[in-house]
């Protein structure tokens, strides 16, 4: 190497494994250029994740009164509930999530995450996105120039690898605080990468996908002719309105296709398959059922499924877990029953079935609520972004690990401040994608898919 040449191995940045894959490709014929721009590409590395259960909790969950207690606060701050232990020695939980404490061995938390946005819309794209909203308001509307969900980054950069396939599923809710809030969906990476979104309750008997069962006076022939099957496709679809024009008809007809003939997207759904024990084990709700279909998905090639905890799941929260009045009783009876029951059963069926070191679980809401008890009818808690937790499983995360500490009273980070893009950033490195990665947007800029360092001390 000529003298006064930078160090070949920091120039590249390449780790031992990534000098092993770049011999393995030069024997199948490949040189170490082509090996540098599949890496430009944004083409995974190897990565124990193959697919990502992303649970979003709308609303913001209270940490205070879940993971992160605080016991020895004041009053008017450490609120109504006990810490119990959990499979994690000196790692309690609240007392009413005893079946999240028995498998809490197999999770991993994140008790610092903070950003700034207060309001839903804002702080929710921030966290379907991983990348700061410019402003933090409740008109905040979804447009071109905003930066696209986990899933339709994933679905670009890391496709199912059967075509018939989606890439990215999302459902039952569409969230909204006034205006539909932003980053639900591909955003500037174009239609194709829009999620499959599924508007139904997957807890309903009669719950199938009407787009997947051609009508009986619909004849097999007519899949032949373009116009008549998207007729077809906008009369019986319940999703988000699609504007096949908009999509490119091309790739919308060749998916709907795809998926129409396809056995396996059609049995991923049918609920029905599944026991009748197993399903009363995730719980016969919306979220239960819906938990239950995420793993039928990851299990059928799905790579990134959301799932959406929101307002019409019923209960006393305005919207989902946003417990500004009577905060501790809706926990109680609602919120954290519904929570404990159907989390845990997901993990537990996942390791049963060998897929969760291959399946990253991600449990987050847009933040979290404010240490003082008192908002509204004096028995609520008002939003916090400034502290939150934020909850992994599986996919190579290390369980029982704590990441981070908030101070006393659960107010703001002690240890390990994790911005929210570091949260989007482990996504990505647990399924091998270079969180440096860059896709364009409508005027061709290069823009990373995230803006942070993963939190690589989760993993083992």
């Amino acid at each position: 190497m000529p003298s006064g040449c930078p160090d070949f191995l920091e120039t590249l940045r390449l780790s031992r494994r990534s000098l092993l894959r770049v011999g393995a490709a030069g024997l199948a014929g490949l040189t170490l250029p082509d090996v540098l721009r599949a890496s430009d590409r944004g083409e995974p590395r190897r990565a124990p994740a193959r697919n990502v259960i992303f649970l979003h909790q709308f609303g913001g969950p209270s940490h205070i009164d879940t993971f992160d207690l605080k016991p020895d606060a004041p009053q008017g701050i450490r609120g109504e509930f006990s810490p119990i232990p959990s499979a994690v020695p000196g790692v309690p939980v609240s007392e009413h999530l005893p079946r999240f404490a028995a498998v809490l061995d197999k999770v991993a938390q994140v008790r610092s995450v903070h950003h700034r946005m207060k309001n839903h819309n804002s702080a929710t794209y921030y966290s379907l996105t991983g990348h700061a909203p410019p402003l933090d308001d409740i008109r905040l509307r979804d447009t071109l120039e905003l930066f696209p969900a986990y899933g339709s980054v994933v679905a670009k950069l890391r496709p199912s690898d059967d075509p018939a396939i989606p890439s990215f599923v999302s459902y039952p809710h569409v969230l909204r605080d006034g205006s539909v809030t932003p980053g639900q969906h591909a955003s500037f990476l174009g239609k194709p990468y829009d999620p499959f979104f599924i508007g139904q309750d997957p807890n309903d008997p009669g719950f199938r996908l009407p787009e997947l069962n051609l009508p009986d006076t619909m004849p097999l022939g007519r899949l032949d002719d373009r116009r008549g099957l998207l007729e077809l496709i906008d009369r019986q679809t319940e999703l988000l309105e699609y504007d096949a024009t908009a999509r490119g008809i091309d790739d919308f007809y060749g998916r709907a296709l795809s998926m129409l003939a396809s056995p396996r997207v059609k049995r991923a759904f049918d609920l029905g398959e599944e026991p009748d024990a197993l399903r009363d084990s995730y719980g016969r709700t919306t979220y239960g059922q819906g938990c239950l279909l995420a793993r039928r998905l990851v299990e059928a090639g799905v790579r990134f499924v959301t799932v959406y905890f929101s307002r019409s799941i019923g209960g006393q929260g305005s919207q989902g877990w946003d417990t500004h009045q009577d905060n501790f009783n809706d926990l109680k009876n609602r919120l954290l029953p519904i929570t404990d029951q159907t989390v845990p059963t997901l993990i537990q069926d996942l390791d049963a079935r060998g897929l969760l070191d291959e399946t990253l679980i991600v449990w987050m809401g847009e933040f979290g609520r404010g240490p003082k008890i008192g908002d509204r009818d004096g028995k609520g808690r008002n939003h916090w972004p400034s502290c939150y937790t934020v909850l992994f499983a599986g996919g190579g995360t290390t369980g029982g690990a704590v990441y981070g500490s908030s101070d006393r009273i659960g107010a703001y980070p002690d240890t390990d401040p994790a911005p929210l893009e570091r949260v989007a950033a482990t996504i990505f490195h647990a399924l091998g994608l270079d969180p440096e990665t860059e896709v364009r947007d409508r005027l061709n800029r290069p823009l990373s898919i995230a803006a942070g360092r993963p939190i690589t001390e989760l993993f083992s």
